[in-house]
């Protein structure tokens, strides 16, 4: 893939538009995880070093106009403490006052450019807004790979007007352990998948027949795949409409020679409000549903990861929002982390939310920003905005 890492770029003295993605939660005007922006600090504090002007962008949240509330305002200030310099705020993403304090930056200087949603334009990739946005900009670098999935005005529509563009650091790091993932993965290769719907993982699924050895199903989608197989599953959810599809994918893995690994017990309870009700059962009653793997399941699925030399995961395995469904998900993961000798990628999304805050989550070779933008390269398609960084 022809694409370029920002380290690659003559920076100093020029005016790079870097499209991050700083859409953190926020409790009123606080920051309650700051992850996103820090995974980009490195691209930034790169530029700056480089003596580049470095004009920062970003959406925040899905503002239907301007709302104050979505504010990149507290991001700014975060910024301006971990760079250990002043990183001002503009009003707008464009316009002439815009325009005015970045033509007064000077190397070494960053700003931060207003909510990109405050505009449609932004999410219609509409030309004239990329247009504006890319005024007077001399480089391109886009470190924001959760929005990769997405042919924004920001992710894709600037770089018809930015002829100098490359990836982040953050980019490239993504792009490098998918890419080892899926072109070329060391075997036993491993792929985990869990969450709610079978409807979101088809695509990943097949296009993961013939990279991985095994896959281990786990999350609400089992369920769906376990009925398929005329297994009782009680009160558990289930895609009605998917069920001959499971079964055609099961069909699939066994003739691509996959280990097609289901839930052979599990923590069952009224309803995922109903704790006090938990216990485990191999089989589940006609009153209870199916809300993480049980014991016997997670001792297979360790067993099986225990000699993997890759392993990609996507989706957690149970209910983990409740402490009383998350051990199936939580005990997977540590032992994911405790491998040695693997390339362990974290796929995004809830996956990263369940287990990135562990104490042994560094331990993983890799925690992907992406959700759906994983989802959807793990599927094989084309993501807009890594195609618009090639040169």
């Amino acid at each position: 893939m022809p694409i370029r890492s920002v380290s690659a770029l003559q920076l100093a003295g020029k005016k790079v538009l870097v499209r991050c993605d700083f859409n953190v939660p926020l409790e009123g005007t606080t920051i309650t995880d700051p992850a996103r922006i820090d995974a980009s600090l490195d691209t930034i504090r790169y530029i700056l070093k480089e003596r580049g002007i470095a004009v920062l962008c970003s959406h925040l949240g899905r503002p239907k106009e301007r709302a104050p509330e979505l504010s990149l305002k507290p991001v700014a200030a975060y910024l301006t403490h971990a760079l250990g310099q002043k990183v001002g705020l503009t009003p707008d993403c464009i316009g002439d006052v815009t325009g005015r304090m970045v033509a007064a930056l000077k190397p070494g200087d960053a700003i931060l450019l207003e909510n990109l949603r405050y505009h449609k334009e932004e999410e219609a990739n509409d030309r004239d807004f990329s247009h504006e946005l890319a005024r007077a900009k001399d480089a391109y670098v886009n470190d924001a790979f959760g929005t990769a999935h997405r042919a924004h005005a920001s992710t894709a529509g600037v770089t018809r007007f930015i002829a100098e563009r490359a990836a982040g650091f953050l980019m490239m790091r993504e792009l490098e352990a998918l890419r080892a993932v899926t072109e070329n993965p060391t075997h036993p290769s491993v792929a985990i998948l869990g969450g709610a719907k079978v409807s979101d993982k088809i695509g990943v699924i097949r296009n993961l027949l013939n990279k991985v050895d095994t896959i281990l199903i786990g999350g609400a989608m089992a369920y769906t795949f376990l009925k398929a197989a005329n297994v009782p599953i009680g009160l558990s959810r289930v895609e009605e409409d998917k069920l001959e599809l499971a079964r055609e994918l099961v069909g699939e893995a066994e003739k691509h020679h996959v280990q097609f690994r289901l839930p052979i017990d599990h923590i069952v309870a009224a309803s995922p409000d109903a704790s006090t009700t938990a216990r485990i059962a191999t089989e589940i009653p006609d009153d209870m549903m199916g809300l993480d793997i049980g014991p016997a399941t997670v001792e297979d699925f360790i067993a099986r990861l225990a000699t993997a030399k890759t392993v990609i995961w996507n989706g957690p395995l149970g209910f983990f929002e409740h402490p009383e469904f998350a051990h199936g998900t939580m005990r997977v993961g540590e032992a994911l982390a405790n491998l040695t000798g693997a390339k362990t990628i974290i796929g995004g999304g809830d996956t990263a939310a369940a287990v990135g805050h562990q104490r042994w989550s560094s331990r993983f070779t890799h925690i992907s920003t992406g959700g759906g933008a994983t989802l959807e390269y793990l599927e094989g398609k084309e993501l807009p905005g890594v195609k618009a960084l090639e040169v």
